[in-house]
């Protein structure tokens, strides 16, 4: 990552091409910073959907966590929508980990085995 005195030094605007990344230096319409970074995490995981049960940090609400899922940002939305449906709950989706709330672990499993992926429970 560069210093501060270099992101502070760049140029983030220009009058002929308009806002411009402050990563790569291209003008944001030219910009493959984040399809890059698309493609590193989905390069990086195993095919392997883990799904685990956490109640840290959440004032001892529980949430099931689903990672690993090898689809793209879009599809992965798509995916946690249906989830989110078919439990019959709430939930978000952060840093390609799908979040639902509550204990669900083996309607999930199930869920995701239906439509194809390989799944692991982990954890307690």
């Amino acid at each position: 990552m560069a210093s501060l005195q270099d992101q502070l030094r760049g140029l983030v605007y220009s009058t002929e091409t308009g806002q411009q990344c402050p990563d790569c230096r291209c003008p944001i319409a030219e910009c493959e910073c984040a399809q890059r970074a698309e493609a590193e995490r989905l390069a990086s995981l195993d095919g392997v959907v883990r799904i685990r049960r956490e109640v840290a940090g959440r004032k001892g609400k529980g949430v099931t966590t689903l990672s690993g899922i090898p689809l793209p940002e879009v599809e992965l939305k798509q995916l946690a929508k249906r989830l989110k449906a078919r439990c019959g709950t709430g939930g978000s989706l952060k840093e390609g980990v799908i979040e639902i709330q509550g204990d669900h672990r083996t309607l999930l499993k199930t869920l995701l085995e239906e439509e194809g992926f390989k799944v692991k429970l982990a954890g307690g």
